[in-house]
Order: structure tokens, then sequence, then C-alpha cells
């Protein structure tokens, strides 16, 4: 190659003109190592697993990108109803959010197989549940075409449900008005106990119980303590059915603007923190129980017959609300052969 300098030709090497092309490129690059990325992360509740689960992962996250992604924890629906962030998250205007899945239906009916009445034996059989490989890549994996990047999944914590009057007999549900999650499930479980279901986002349970618009509502023991729902209700029963799971999903539209080595940062700190969650809320569960009781609420079980009364009129429904969808039906199928597997 030969440019003309003072009218005279100069002959330049390919190498030369190699490295003066690396040079120029040099710069750009730099600017994309240098560059930083904001990840707002939210959740419904405060003070307790979920708020765990994405404090933790923000941590991480930051930490392990030394900066490069600039971490922003939002509990408590500050940026909206749970709605509204499963939107936020689609559409790019959220980063992150920790959900239970049900609530998630409307973008894959997939979702809500976590829900399944008598999926979850105990607490540490949901953990190894919501580990098992093949439940992990079904649920990750759902919402991918629809805007959603799952990086985690981890087990909250049992249902109970708040109640005005208590809820001390099978026959007690009959008649009440009782807040669920938007999960077929659950509906259909509440149905089968004689009991009838609304489906409503957290935000809106404390004043629809504070002014009679519902009985009682399904929720985990944390929300209840943190959110002080002990002014409108002082009776939580705990039915232990079903298991309150969490996905850690994160915007595909923002992973997708993501260099790789920060999308394997998200991916990689999701999963860590869906482990790591795991003794932490298992702790902060007995907490909360006795921090109910400390503020003038009182638990109840169910007697042991009516217990079992209960599961037995439960059991099928999985597999009923499943059997007329097909991949409902096959993603049942996939969380209870890996419930059988690690029981």
């Amino acid at each position: 190659m030969s440019i003309a300098t003072s009218g005279m030709p100069v002959r330049i090497s390919a190498a030369a003109v190699a490295l003066i092309l690396s040079l120029s490129l040099m710069p750009a690059a730099g600017r994309a190592q240098d560059k930083t990325y904001v990840m707002k992360v939210t959740t419904a509740t405060l003070n307790d697993a979920p708020h765990q689960f994405i404090k933790d992962f923000a941590a991480a996250v930051e930490r392990d990108s030394r900066g490069r992604i600039k971490s922003q924890v939002y509990p408590a629906s500050q940026l909206g109803s749970i709605p509204r962030q499963i939107e936020g998250v689609q559409f790019g205007a959220i980063e992150a959010a920790a959900i239970p899945p049900e609530f998630i239906v409307g973008v894959d009916e997939r979702f809500e197989v976590m829900a399944a009445p008598g999926l979850v034996d105990s607490f540490e059989h949901g953990q190894r549940i919501a580990a098992d490989p093949a439940v992990q890549k079904l649920m990750l994996g759902l919402g991918a075409a629809k805007g959603l990047h799952g990086v985690g999944l981890a087990l909250s914590q049992p249902s109970s449900i708040i109640s005005k009057a208590p809820i001390r007999h099978l026959s007690d549900f009959k008649g009440k008005k009782i807040r669920v999650f938007a999960s077929q499930f659950q509906t259909v479980a509440l149905d089968r106990l004689g009991a009838t279901p609304v489906a409503m986002t957290l935000g809106d349970v404390l004043p629809a119980l504070q002014q009679g618009a519902i009985d009682g509502a399904v929720a985990g023991i944390g929300p209840f303590v943190h959110l002080h729902f002990g002014d409108a209700a002082k009776y939580v029963t705990e039915t232990n059915q079903p298991a309150i799971f969490l996905m850690l999903e994160v915007s595909q539209k923002w992973f997708g603007s993501l260099p790789k080595d920060l999308q394997e940062i998200v991916d990689r700190d999701g999963a860590a923190a869906s482990t790591s969650l795991n003794p932490v809320a298992l702790a902060m569960y007995a907490e909360q129980r006795k921090a109910w009781v400390n503020g003038g609420g009182e638990l109840i079980s169910l007697p042991p017959d009516e217990q079992s009364a209960m599961m037995a009129a439960l059991a099928s429904v999985g597999a009923d609300v499943a059997k007329t969808k097909p991949a409902l039906r096959e993603a049942y199928q996939i969380v209870t052969d890996a419930a059988r597997r690690v029981r």
C-alpha cells in the first residue's frame, strides 16, 4: 500500500496497516468495557425471603462485575404492583424482579405448576425440588419468547391463610372469600374446600381485609408480619399448601444489551443467590412464626385427621387442572417426577 506525502509516494506494509487499524479500534473497545449498566431489582415484600433474594443477587452482580453493573434494590412494590413488575421486566423498564411464578401465568400458563397442592412435603423437600436440574431447565426457560430471562428459582416458604375469623376446621372454609395467587391450581383447591377464591395482587390484600371485601388470604407468614397484616386480622391457619416459590426474572431486553462476560455474571449470580437463600429462608420462616405470636396473633393447625382429609381432597387438583392442556400437563409431569425423585 502507498500514500502520498509532499507529492512523494510512501509505501506502508500490511503489518503497519493492521497495527494502525487495531489502535484505532482500541478506544471503542475500552469504552465498551468501561460502560456501566443500571440494574433495578424489585419484589413485592419487605424484610423476608424475597427481599433477601434480591439483595443477595444485586450485591453479587455489582461485586462480580466490579461496578460495571450498578444495582438498585426496590422491595415492597416500590416499582408497582406485581403485574406492573412483570410488565416492567418484559419491556425493559425494570431490569429484574423476584416474583412467585403463579403470577406470571399471563405470560405462560406453565409457570403455575410449582403451586400444585401436595407437590412439596417439607421446607427441605421444596428446596431440593427447586434445585433439580430438570425443574430448573423448565422454569428458567419459560417466558424467553416474551421478554423474560430466568436466572433463579428458590423456595420462599409454605403458604398460610390469614383470616378475620379463625379457620380451625375444614368446615370453616365454607362460604369464605379467600384471596389466592393468580393460579388455577389455587382456585380449584379452594373451590374443593368450599371457599370462594379471589385472585388478587399482594398490595390489595390488606385494604380488602380491612374493608371486609375478603374474609382471608393465602400468602406466606412473612408478609403478614412485615406488612402489618395483624392490624386487620389475627388468625393464621398453617395449611402449608401450596409451597411459595420465587422466580428471579431478568429483562431479556436488558440482558441482551450486556456484553457476554456480564451476561455470564448475571446468570451465575442468579443461580448462586437461589442456593444461598435456602438456610436464610428457613431461619426467617421460624423467626416470622415467632414474631406473629409475639405480636398478638394466633397460629392455627387443622386437626391431624382434617389436615389428612384436606390433602386427600386436594391430591388430584394438579392432574385435573393439567390434563386438558398438553403443555401444562407436560410441565406438571416434569415437576412431579422431580418431587418424587428428591423426596
